[in-house]
């Protein structure tokens, strides 16, 4: 058998059920890792070893019992560690967000995301580094260090799922959680090396404690492989009663999807920047296009160029509500000063919005909607860079003295995310190019976006272009144990 760290999610809950290797020797495995490696990445806030022993030892005692069961009947992830990101709660563990502001806060429950997870037999192994209120697409939080790419650890994880990425692709875990508002999953894909989707609205659930809002941010995983994120989309995708958005079940299973014939697909291929006017795009950001219009032509789909479905200016419509959401985070009166000046400054701009302003945003995003549905009529997929960059050097972004001119900075960097939170529809980062920039190898994703509900499509099709370019599983110079 393979290291241990070095299987997928469900190669390792197989080699579990199996009996190849045992609970106790998977946690123990990536205790080390996490307490050794993690440091080097900023991976995580939190490392729970009781919590992921304990975890482990039910697994054992649940593996014991089952002797003569068939081994479909287990929890699909048994055994396998999958730490939680601190945007979402676990019980009795800390829980900052990433905040100076919530300094000493215990989560009193399990958010619904980790009781689906803790649900599959994942062990709970600790919490993932994020951003203050998971805001920006830098993991540079006051109250930990950086999360760092493992490909090159000058440069950022991405964010705000940064540390959650950065525990995947330096072998510490085969997935990790993460949540995505406006390209929180696919942006640290990106700059990481890894596979990131954000689904559409709808097909994860917010409850039975959140609620959708204006429906921008929904919760995933990253991981090394398209199987695995299909596989805990199917964990994930279960709803709770009272929703506000519900999507129709897939045909099968969305792991299942990843065995089927997408058929002949019209692909629309996008490099213009939306959000942003002014975004250079890099050299190699251009070039992961190129490869992978490529080999999706080589597979027999139709290729045709599409424009930007509506302008940055249009585009500012989504500023009242990102900043609402940020005034509406429970910040207590006295801790405000000890936001960092990005949060400030969203939160003052929120308070300059009236509910009329309000409203009509909720409006605008929905015309853009009928307006990018209208545009991008004639094809079936979308393919476009996930970055204009690849993975920034820390501090680059993060502006403390101009945070408007931070969030400029942002939206150059990722001037095509956001736009599927805006819409609702999914889309998925893929790790499919990496080039050498100043003298080291970096990865660049390529995103692909489909229609609403169109999960299945999307994964289709990101399989059969993993098994015609598998990428690498691990950065260059990872250390092997």
């Amino acid at each position: 058998m393979s290291e241990i760290h070095e299987l997928s999610a469900l190669e390792l809950a197989d080699a579990i059920r199996t009996g190849e290797v045992s609970p106790d020797e998977v946690v123990d495995h990536t205790l080390d890792r996490a307490h050794r490696l993690g440091p080097d990445v900023g991976a995580f806030v939190h490392v729970a070893d009781d919590r992921a022993r304990a975890h482990a030892d039910e697994a054992a005692e649940l593996l014991a019992g089952s002797r003569g069961v068939d081994p479909a009947a287990l929890p699909p992830f048994l055994g396998v560690p999958v730490p939680i990101k601190d945007l979402t709660m676990v019980a009795g563990l800390p829980f900052r967000a990433g905040s100076a502001a919530l300094e000493d806060f215990v989560a009193p429950f399990d958010d619904g995301v980790a009781t689906l997870l803790r649900g599959a037999g994942t062990v709970m192994v600790g919490k993932t580094n994020t951003p203050e209120l998971g805001l920006p697409p830098y993991t540079e939080p006051d109250v930990a260090p950086p999360a760092r790419s493992p490909w090159d650890t000058s440069r950022t994880a991405g964010g705000s799922s940064g540390g959650a990425a950065a525990a995947v692709a330096a072998g510490i875990v085969p997935a990790a959680h993460g949540n995505d508002g406006g390209g929180s999953l696919r942006i640290p894909a990106s700059a990481c090396g890894l596979v990131g989707l954000k689904a559409s609205r709808g097909r994860v659930s917010r409850g039975p404690y959140g609620v959708d809002g204006p429906g921008l941010a929904i919760d995933g995983v990253l991981t090394r492989t398209v199987r695995d994120t299909a596989a805990f989309l199917d964990v994930l995708s279960q709803p709770w009663p009272g929703e506000t958005y519900h999507l129709p079940t897939p045909q099968g299973t969305f792991l299942e999807a990843c065995e089927r014939d997408p058929g002949r697909l019209r692909v629309g291929v996008l490099t213009e920047p939306i959000a942003a006017t002014v975004a250079p795009v890099h050299a190699e950001a251009l070039a992961a296009v190129d490869e992978a219009a490529t080999l999706l032509e080589r597979m027999g789909h139709h290729l045709e160029p599409v424009a930007a479905p509506y302008s940055a200016e249009q585009w500012e419509a989504f500023m009242p509500l990102w900043a609402v959401g940020v005034l509406q985070a429970p910040v207590p009166p006295e801790a405000e000063s000890s936001l960092v000046p990005l949060t400030r400054w969203l939160r003052e701009l929120a308070r300059g919005f009236s509910g009329a302003e309000y409203a009509d945003a909720v409006a605008a995003l929905q015309r853009l909607t009928r307006q990018t549905a209208l545009a991008w009529s004639d094809v079936d997929v979308v393919l476009s860079p996930t970055l204009a960059q690849p993975p920034v050097p820390i501090g680059s972004l993060r502006d403390d003295e101009d945070p408007a001119g931070d969030f400029r900075a942002q939206r150059a960097f990722t001037p095509w995310t956001s736009t599927w939170n805006i819409i609702g529809a999914p889309s998925v980062s893929l790790p499919l190019h990496r080039a050498v920039v100043d003298g080291v190898e970096l990865p660049f994703g390529v995103m692909l976006g489909a229609r609403t509900g169109r999960e299945e499509t999307l994964l289709a099709l990101a399989a059969a272009l993993e098994a015609a370019d598998p990428w690498p599983a691990f950065a260059p110079g990872l250390p092997a144990a």
